[in-house]
């Protein structure tokens, strides 16, 4: 007879990835409540995004799901402390772009291999990046700010080193010989008090954390980094109607969990990730409302997700060549 640990031993769990395998382990999955960590302070896109699922995690699998935020290095801490968890399915990390596809081009010591130590559970939803000024900063249009910031340079925060925006800002520098002064903060609500202050000239930072600002005229978005306009602010213009031709950028939210997490355990967590992010649920149009998209049904798969997350970890070592950034 086969001991537990010798049929774990003889799994082989492919990271971001699942197996079609027999269930072996998930029958009585979760018999304890489940934490999900989210690597950034509480308030911004991921924090908002991951209590979201967490929720429908919960729900889908009629247990407790516990959110944790573990802010710092750009997400990095808190990807790091669910890459050496234990891989039972009960440590699980609200994943973006900063821990799993841009972290590796602009740290030199990660703890943790985003493309090896994790097992993809499943992507959520996909939010672009706007900027966003304080209303002490006088230019209104795109334009306008980046000649401004060629005048005097602009300080402009985003949520964190090694974040998705400040990857983003980075680009827009090298695109269009902006002089922005890089801000980084804990995440991208910890920087909203500042900017509605004008202690920091404005942000980069995801549309549905700035979108409230806008419209409640605590500040003003000169541009959104995407291909068209927003249902939710058809008013504020794309970057490529403001000069910056071609110039898209995004955040995405997923699930993943340790490497050699059972496949089927993984396979348990997607089933009520996808089912409680159907459309038209009440949990979709949460996040439809926040201006973020959903993930396709694609997307939402564990196969799907990892193949975004090797997609986008190429895009990113690209676009960190073009922006001049290395490792530090």
């Amino acid at each position: 007879m086969f001991s537990r640990r010798t049929v774990m031993a003889g799994i082989a769990a492919a990271p971001l990835s699942t197996l079609s395998i027999k269930p072996l382990f998930a029958a009585g999955f979760p018999e304890r409540p489940i934490h999900l960590i989210v690597p950034f302070a509480a308030g911004g896109n991921a924090d908002i995004v991951g209590r979201i699922a967490g929720n429908v995690l919960g729900q889908g699998l009629g247990g407790t799901v516990v959110i944790e935020d573990r802010a710092g290095a750009g997400g990095s801490l808190g990807a790091e402390y669910v890459a050496h968890a234990a891989p039972d399915g009960y440590s699980l990390l609200v994943g973006s772009n900063g821990p799993l596809t841009v972290n590796p081009f602009v740290q030199a010591h990660l703890g943790y291999d985003p493309l090896k130590d994790f097992a993809a559970v499943g992507l959520t939803s996909y939010v672009p990046h706007a900027l966003i000024m304080s209303n002490k900063v006088a230019a209104k249009t795109l334009g306008d700010v980046i000649a401004a910031s060629k005048k005097t340079p602009l300080n402009i925060a985003t949520s964190g080193v090694g974040s998705a925006s400040h990857m983003t800002l980075a680009r827009l520098n090298a695109t269009t010989g902006a002089n922005f002064t890089h801000v980084p903060y804990r995440g991208g609500g910890a920087l909203m008090p500042d900017l509605i202050s004008g202690s920091v000239d404005g942000a980069l930072t995801e549309f549905s954390t700035a979108l409230p600002l806008h419209q409640g005229g605590k500040a003003h978005i000169v541009a959104i980094a995407a291909t068209h306009h927003s249902k939710l602010a058809p008013d504020i213009p794309t970057f490529d109607e403001g000069g910056v031709k071609g110039f898209t950028a995004q955040s995405y939210i997923g699930i993943v969990a340790p490497a050699k997490t059972p496949p089927d355990v993984v396979a348990r967590l997607q089933e009520a990730l996808a089912k409680g992010l159907a459309q038209g649920s009440p949990a979709a149009e949460r996040i439809v409302s926040l201006g973020s998209e959903l993930a396709t049904p694609e997307q939402m798969t564990s196969k799907g997700f990892a193949e975004f997350i090797r997609t986008d970890y190429e895009a990113m070592r690209q676009a960190a060549q073009v922006a001049g950034i290395k490792p530090e």
